[in-house]
Parts: structure tokens; C-alpha cells; sequence
């Protein structure tokens, strides 16, 4: 493999995991919109601004080009919104 296909790998690679890290954004941004009239508690807000903040922070576990700490920052307050929202739904009268 030349230098030029080996950037063309790394350039595809790099371009779909951060295709996969927007697309858990958004689903991030759309469960705490679902979440907003459930009564979540604080702490699992918090855990989705945190989760925000820290894939368009600069600041990163892995250099930027390689997204796995950002998608699985994402995937983790993902889970606990869902989480926190088919609790909230369970414990909610009627």
C-alpha cells in the first residue's frame, strides 16, 4: 500500500467515526429534549451536559482524530437518559 491509499484509509476511518460521534450527539441532544417533561433527576442532566461539553471540548483521553473516547462518553449518558427516563415514566401516576 503507497503513502497516498494509506491516507485515504486513515481519512475514511477518521471521517466515520466522527459521523458516528454525531449521530450519538444527536441522539444524546434528542433524549434529554424527551427527557425534559419526564422529571429526571438532576444528576442525570448533568451527566448529559458533561457528555456535551466533553466531545466539543479540545481537551480529549485519545488525540482528536480518534473518536472512541468521545462516541463512548456519549453511549454512557445515552444509556443513563434512557435509563433515568423509563424510570421516571415507571414511577409517574396515571
Amino acid at each position: 500500500m503507497d503513502g497516498s491509499a494509506l491516507w485515504w484509509v486513515l481519512g475514511a476511518i477518521t471521517l466515520a467515526t466522527a459521523m458516528g460521534a454525531g449521530w450519538l450527539l444527536l441522539r444524546v441532544v434528542r433524549a434529554r429534549r424527551a427527557l425534559a417533561d419526564v422529571g429526571v433527576p438532576v444528576r442525570d442532566k448533568a451527566l448529559f451536559w458533561a457528555a456535551v461539553l466533553y466531545t466539543v471540548s479540545p481537551v480529549d483521553l485519545l488525540p482528536d482524530p480518534v473518536y472512541v473516547d468521545d462516541i463512548g462518553v456519549l453511549v454512557l449518558a445515552l444509556r443513563a437518559l434512557q435509563t433515568a427516563a423509563r424510570g421516571a415514566a415507571r414511577e409517574k401516576p396515571g
